[in-house]
């Protein structure tokens, strides 16, 4: 038999922690229910899960709960990481309860070239290329959208330790196609504070002259005029400031990507032409 090719990647620091990807899962099921159901056997990938397999289940249930016939894998380079997670499951399908027998899910070591038996309807790589550098990440976003299925979306993002912010890209096989911002808004200064998790592609753009820093700087503007709003709570006053920011900028207005139901939740989504730099980094 020819080796084992090695994963493509590099191993992150693992850290991870239950609910921390709670935000980006909830938007999945929300605004993705057309791709993750399309084929037979949809299949979706966890990338980059971590020292712990949590985040993997967590992703797993939420997204059965919209597409009872998905199949989730997840996949990490370190050997001791997919042992985890391999032990977890067959832990938890000894258990009586058949909730409990996690039909359609499964762990392997890999990277970016996502050895799966098919292509994915989903990849959610998320904290996963904050160590790269940006022409790095943006081969990356290349490889792994030329793998999806033809109906196929790519989230790639990162968030804190604990989640409460968040910023994510979903790109198809033609490219980036939104971004996302998303915030737990009773602990939220201020907008442009989302900007230290802004995707690799982005986090060194946000610089006066790049369109990702005047959205911010505006958002930042719209955040002080709807201060009055705080009487009503931090959702009041986000679904405010995002309702000014869409007479200047095109937020997405209309469900399932907008509306003050989303708003609500301490999320905005634009198209990715909204942040998108002057000049992609090829180096």
């Amino acid at each position: 038999m020819p080796p084992a090719r090695k994963p493509r990647g590099e191993v992150t620091r693992g850290t991870t922690a239950p609910n921390r990807l709670r935000r980006v899962d909830r938007w999945i099921a929300a605004t993705q229910a057309r791709p993750l159901r399309s084929g037979a056997r949809p299949l979706a990938v966890d990338l980059g899960y971590g020292a712990s397999p949590i985040t993997t289940f967590e992703l797993y249930a939420r997204l059965r709960a919209v597409s009872p016939d998905l199949e989730v894998t997840g996949i990490e380079i370190e050997p001791e990481r997919v042992a985890a997670g391999l032990a977890l499951l067959a832990t938890l399908r000894k258990a009586p309860e058949p909730a409990a027998l996690y039909g359609g899910l499964s762990f392997r070591r890999g990277g970016f070239e996502l050895p799966v038996p098919r292509p994915p309807v989903l990849v959610r790589a998320f904290n996963v290329l904050r160590q790269y550098d940006e022409p790095a990440a943006w081969r990356a976003w290349d490889d792994l959208r030329a793998r999806l299925a033809p109906s196929g979306v790519l989230v790639e993002g990162t968030c804190d330790e604990i989640g409460r912010r968040a910023v994510w890209v979903t790109l198809t096989k033609d490219g980036p196609q939104t971004i996302t911002f998303a915030a737990h808004l009773r602990s939220l200064e201020r907008p442009s504070a989302l900007a230290e998790r802004l995707p690799k592609t982005l986090i060194h753009r946000n610089v006066p002259g790049e369109p990702v820093h005047e959205l911010l700087t505006a958002f930042d503007r719209c955040w002080a005029t709807a201060a009055p709003h705080s009487a009503f709570g931090p959702r009041a006053r986000w679904v405010e400031a995002v309702s000014l920011l869409a007479r200047t900028h095109p937020v997405l207005t209309r469900p399932p990507f907008g509306g003050r139901t989303r708003w609500r939740l301490g999320e905005v989504t634009l198209p990715w032409t909204a942040v998108a730099p002057y000049s992609r980094c090829s180096l």
